[in-house]
Formats: C-alpha cells, sequence, structure tokens
C-alpha cells in the first residue's frame, strides 16, 4: 500500500504549498479571515527569506511567502514546537514585510496588508479556548474601530477536531490534511482523496514521490525536531527546578550524543548544550 509523509514536516509542506500556487491560494483562502469578495485569486511567489545553516536557530519552521493580484503579502509558517520567543519573531517578521513595500519618497497609502498564517503543531496556551486565533490591531473601548495593516493568524493543530468547529469546508479539509496524514498512514478518508485541491497535495507527499537523498533529509529533519524539543524542554526544567544539575548534566550528555550523529561540530554542540569541549570529545 502506499504510504505517506507527513505534510507538516519542512519538504512536504514546502513541496506542497510553496511550489503549487493553486493550492496555496487555496489554503489561504480557507484558513484566513477574509470577507465576501477578498478572496484571494492568483498569487505569485516572494523570494525566500535567507535564513541560517542551522536548523536548531530557525526552530523547525518552514516558510512560504507571496503576494496577491491586489499586492497583499501572505507569510505562512509551520512551527513544530512553541517557545515565547516565535510570537514575537512572527510579529517582526510581518512587520517587516510591511515597511519593506515602500522605497524611498513612496505614499504612505500604497501600503498594503500582510497576513500572517502561522500553523503550530504545539499547545500555546492551555487555558485559551478554540484552536482558531486572529489577531489585529482595535481600539480597546471600540472594537469596530480597526488599524488595518497587519494580521496575524495562529492555529494550534492539537486543538483541532473535525466535529467541534462548524467552518467552511476546505477550511476543515486542509486541516484534517494536516492533522490526520503522518508517517504511518497508508489510508486516507475518501472526503480527502476526493477533493481535488487536497487530492493533488496528497499525490505530492507519497513516499514513492521523493529521492533517496530526499527521504533522508525527511529523516533528519524530524530527529533535529526530536533534539530542538528536548533543548527546549531541557532549558525550561533546568529555569523551573534548582538542584537538578546532575540530572540537566545526563540530559546534556544524551543531547550531545544525538547532535554528534547528525554531525554537529563539537564546538557546536558545547555551545548548544553548555558542555565544555572536553565533555564533547569524550563522547
Amino acid at each position: 500500500m502506499e504510504r505517506y509523509l507527513d505534510p507538516k514536516a519542512d519538504l512536504t509542506f514546502k513541496k506542497v504549498f510553496g511550489e503549487h500556487p493553486d493550492l496555496a491560494r487555496s489554503f489561504l483562502n480557507a484558513l484566513l479571515p477574509l470577507e465576501a469578495g477578498e478572496e484571494i485569486e492568483s498569487i505569485e511567489y516572494l523570494p525566500a527569506e535567507l535564513v541560517p545553516e542551522n536548523p536548531l536557530r530557525k526552530n523547525s519552521i518552514v516558510d512560504v511567502r507571496c503576494r496577491d493580484n491586489q499586492g497583499r503579502q501572505f507569510i505562512v509558517e509551520m512551527q513544530m514546537a512553541w517557545s515565547p520567543e516565535f510570537q514575537q519573531r512572527v510579529l517582526f517578521n510581518a512587520a517587516k514585510a510591511y515597511v519593506r513595500q515602500l522605497g524611498k519618497g513612496l505614499d504612505y497609502s500604497l501600503l498594503e496588508p500582510v497576513y500572517s498564517l502561522n500553523l503550530v503543531n504545539d499547545v500555546i496556551d492551555p487555558a485559551l479556548p478554540g484552536y482558531y486565533h486572529s489577531y489585529r490591531m482595535v481600539h480597546e473601548a471600540c472594537s469596530d474601530r480597526v488599524i488595518e495593516g497587519l494580521r496575524l493568524v495562529f492555529v494550534e493543530l492539537p486543538k483541532f477536531t473535525p466535529h467541534t468547529f462548524s467552518e467552511k469546508r476546505m477550511h476543515v479539509l486542509w486541516l484534517r490534511y494536516l492533522t490526520e496524514i503522518g508517517d504511518q498512514t497508508v489510508s486516507v478518508s475518501s472526503d480527502l482523496r476526493n477533493d481535488p485541491e487536497v487530492g493533488k497535495a496528497l499525490s505530492e507527499i507519497r513516499a514513492s514521490a521523493f529521492t533517496d537523498a530526499e527521504l533522508a533529509a525527511y529523516d533528519k529533519f524530524w530527529d533535529q525536531v526530536s533534539v530542538e524539543v528536548t533543548l527546549y524542554n531541557s532549558g525550561e526544567r533546568k529555569g523551573r527546578a534548582e538542584g537538578r544539575a546532575e540530572g540537566e548534566r545526563q540530559k546534556a550528555l544524551e543531547i550531545a550524543r544525538k547532535l554528534k550523529g547528525l554531525g554537529q561540530t563539537n564546538a557546536e554542540i558545547a555551545s548548544l548544550t553548555g558542555l565544555s569541549l572536553e565533555e564533547v570529545e569524550r563522547l
């Protein structure tokens, strides 16, 4: 039977939404809070931002950037694990995209809105109801008074359940595509397969559609995500629990061994884990 790859991984997410404008347009129309008449008709991809070579510094995020025929810009990011810094980075990137629209001497009226759609494979705030969170600048006392320009949307994928949300059909189908398909998936629901757009996306993430080198990169991506989550959780525990120095050291050694297996240099491993260079070299 045909095996699928997880659509949330860097390789698959970018292949589907970064190489197929029709699928990116459908995805954005389904998940962004656009009013009737504001739907995206066509898009063109924008050059990708420069990112560090070390994926740990990017927090396992994949990006798709595009602009529609009205000049509106859209940033899509997939975040595998939540951290408070991510929220600030989202705001920074959206603001940067907004101000970069104007050259010297140009009129501010030429500025077009920037939408930032952020899919998080983690729970942002357990106390916050719902999985879909839309932010914009509103007057504190009169919420109908809005300053347009930036729109930030966060989707907590683990909170999504199809039967709890009476939303647009494609909204539900695309989120089901992201949450129901994984490494071990060999059978897909017919309503996903039979939809022309989601079905096309599914055909793009079949394991047989990738080379051996791409599959190796895919596996390495998940190893990096695992290390990153371990690093973050380790730091959280260390900040909250004093007196566990030896336990934290053992955790750092475990992380260091994983990083060695991923080909990181001893100096990089020492910097990331807090271990001494001598300790890393002895592993």
